[in-house]
């Protein structure tokens, strides 16, 4: 029987940059009703060749051909009309406004009422098993809602190809599995899907094929379900995978950082106070984090980091001192290092080369600054021992920062900080959006930092990622932590349904997350 025609027939598509190729005369078929993943690591072209599908960017070379036909598509508006729609890894919604209102702003037809609108939401939504309200705040939902706002905006234009660009990474793994129920059965319905995903044994889970990147170029096409994690992730970087190695619970030392009955109050809309938070973190250990974006991590990481002055100057204390009342260059000079979940604009100015951004946090502790005096010289050395290190792929010291991909980034940042040989490392979202080669050598780093006595917390949504890493994981819903249980006690489904707000039992014991009900 002859084969089917391709929804999408990209033919030797090629993208220059300055310094960079990013895709290199790249060939990808997607066939009508298959779940086609897109893998590479970071920097290896995957965004080039989806803003060329969407319209956002246009190749230098190659065609595209749209089921047999030659097309150009112009910009997003073209894309739309082909019958492509694209889920970004950023929500686009406006909080103040209504789901319908929301809605209506991205779709193309503009003629619709919001009375009409609201009765084809509902009717997609029960049809595809999106639970949603069209009446409701975008402020008063869930990120697994916000998500199937975003996910019913393309549905209602009828797509015929849906990009997913990284769509479980702010998941509970419940949300995860009812997302693959919708996506398989829009698949079963003929819709042609390109999934974008670091998390392997997701892709496992879902995808027919997968086409793998590598350096701007195509270099393999798999069946992901005959793979393992470990090869999908061998055939990304071009090597063998290595895998974090964290030894045995090890004797932790004295508490670096304790957080006593911290609550907070805010004037910021939409922002979450803290309540109650407790928390505890010794010298040799890790404690993790987990809760599904808007919970409260951004408000505790800024009364961790110092950004936000506490009342109570006793209701923070790093190695027995208070610190709620001093800013973040005070605690960083008593031996906290801070790498913030936002990397461009928090973690590195994206303007200034890679050795300016070096010196902003570590001037003091690398002997970067003297008599007030900037040492240029010593700065792009620390620039390059970290650029080494911790395998940073850039033109080199006088990259700037907004020049990297994500995941080099990242990784540039967490070097920065672990470098300076910290006391206490409170890292957000550590391999968010990184590729599985930079995410296993970035939680090696950490787990080596914490072998050598420092405290680490770490805050994530990525429930394997705690598990590997962490000695102890905790919950935050809704501005309250949960209290620790050692990792090896429980389960990712157990802290998926606390992620939830799926709280059981008293919660006083310390060492006992509760009965998950």
């Amino acid at each position: 029987m002859a084969s089917p025609t391709p929804r999408l027939d990209l033919r030797g598509i090629t993208k220059r940059f300055p310094g960079c190729l990013a895709n290199d005369h790249v060939d990808l078929a997607l066939l009508p009703g298959e779940i086609h993943a897109l893998l590479g690591e970071n920097g290896a072209g995957k965004s080039t060749l989806v803003k060329i599908i969407y319209g956002v960017q246009h190749a230098d070379s190659g065609t595209l051909h749209w089921e047999g036909r030659e097309v150009t598509i112009s910009d997003p508006h073209a894309a739309r009309r082909l019958g492509i729609g694209m889920v970004f890894q950023h929500f686009s919604l406006f909080d103040t406004l209504t789901v319908a209102e929301n809605i209506a702003l991205g779709i193309e037809d503009k003629a619709t009422s919001l009375k009409d609108l609201s009765v084809r939401i509902r009717a997609v939504s029960e049809r595809y098993g999106l639970a949603l309200d069209p009446d409701r705040h975008v402020f008063d939902l869930s990120v697994g809602e916000r998500q199937r706002v975003e996910i019913v905006r393309c549905l209602l234009q009828d797509p015929r190809l849906l990009i997913m660009d990284e769509p479980t990474s702010v998941l509970t793994p419940q949300e995860v599995g009812r997302l693959f129920e919708t996506l398989r059965r829009l698949a079963a319905e003929g819709c042609t899907i390109l999934y974008i995903s670091h998390k392997l044994e997701e892709i496992r889970a879902l995808c027919d094929r997968a086409t793998v990147l590598r350096g701007g170029k195509v270099v393999a096409t798999c069946d992901p379900r005959k793979e393992t994690a470990r090869s999908l992730a061998e055939m990304m970087i071009g090597t063998s995978l290595s895998t974090p190695e964290r030894a045995a619970a090890a004797v932790t030392g004295a508490p670096r950082l304790e957080v006593r009955h911290l609550s907070t109050t805010t004037d910021v809309p939409f922002a979450t106070e803290l309540k109650d938070v407790s928390l505890e973190v010794r010298a040799g250990e890790i404690l993790g984090i987990a809760g599904v974006a808007g919970n409260g991590q951004a408000e505790l990481m800024a009364a961790l980091s110092g950004e936000t002055l506490i009342g109570d100057e006793t209701a923070v204390l790093i190695e027995g001192r208070p610190v709620g009342h001093l800013g973040p260059r005070a605690r960083r000079e008593l031996g906290l290092a801070f790498v913030p979940e936002e990397r461009l604009g928090r973690g590195a100015v994206p303007e200034l080369s890679l050795s300016e951004n070096a010196l902003l946090s570590g001037y003091a502790r690398e002997p970067l600054v003297r008599s007030g005096i900037v040492h240029f010289g010593r700065a792009r050395s620390y620039a390059e021992r970290i650029i080494d290190l911790f395998n940073v792929v850039t033109h080199g010291h006088k990259a700037e920062a907004r020049s990297l991909s994500g995941g080099n980034l990242q990784k540039f940042i967490i070097g920065r900080e672990i470098l300076q040989r910290p006391k206490l490392l409170i890292v957000g979202q550590p391999t968010w959006g990184v590729d599985a080669g930079a995410a296993a050598a970035i939680h090696q780093a950490l787990i080596d930092l914490a072998r050598g006595g420092t405290a680490v917390l770490v805050i994530s949504q990525d429930l394997d990622e705690l598990f590997v890493l962490c000695d102890r994981i905790s919950v935050l819903f809704h501005g309250r932590l949960s209290p620790s249980t050692p990792s090896h006690q429980t389960t990712v489904e157990q802290i998926g349904l606390l992620m939830g707000g799926l709280f059981g039992g008293s919660g006083e014991d310390e060492g006992e997350i509760g009965r998950v009900a």
